[in-house]
C-alpha cells in the first residue's frame, strides 16, 4: 500500500508545520517574562506558559491526526472532523489562555477563557472522530 496525501490533509499539514514558527516565536517571548523584560503578573506567566504548551503539543497532534486520517482514508465528516478538529484546538485553546489572560496587571482570566472550553470540544471531537473512524475502518 503506498501513502498518499489527501488534498485536505496536505493543505492542513502544511498550515500546521507553518505555524511552527509563531510557536518557535512564542517561546522567545516567554524567555524575555522568565528574564524580567516583560512585566507580567503570576497568573499571566502561568497562562503564558499554559498557551504555549498547548499550541506545541496540539500541533503536534493535528500532524499525527492528519496522517491517521489520510492512512485510514477517512471521509466526510468523520475525515473533516479528525483532520481540523485537534487543529482547530490548537488555535482555540492557546488563544484562550492568552487572550484571557491580556491586559496590565490582571490577575484573573476574563470572557476570552470561553476559546479555552471551545478548543477542549474542538479536540475532544476531533479525537473521537479519529479513532472511531480509524477502529472502523
Amino acid at each position: 500500500m503506498q501513502f498518499e496525501f489527501t488534498d485536505a490533509g496536505r493543505i492542513l499539514a502544511g498550515i500546521a508545520l507553518l505555524s511552527i514558527v509563531t510557536i518557535e516565536f512564542g517561546g522567545y517571548f516567554l524567555t524575555r517574562v522568565v528574564r524580567g523584560a516583560v512585566p507580567m503578573t503570576p497568573f499571566q506567566q502561568a497562562f503564558a506558559r499554559a498557551g504555549h504548551a498547548h499550541a506545541g503539543v496540539l500541533v503536534t497532534l493535528g500532524l499525527v491526526g492528519v496522517l491517521y486520517a489520510d492512512l485510514a482514508r477517512l471521509d466526510g465528516v468523520v475525515g473533516w472532523l479528525g483532520r481540523a478538529g485537534i487543529l482547530a484546538a490548537a488555535i482555540l485553546m492557546p488563544g484562550g489562555f492568552f487572550a484571557s489572560s491580556a491586559g496590565k496587571d490582571r490577575t484573573r482570566p476574563n470572557g476570552a477563557i470561553a476559546l479555552v472550553w471551545l478548543g477542549a470540544a474542538a479536540l475532544a471531537a476531533g479525537a473521537l472522530s479519529l479513532g472511531i473512524g480509524v477502529l472502523t475502518a
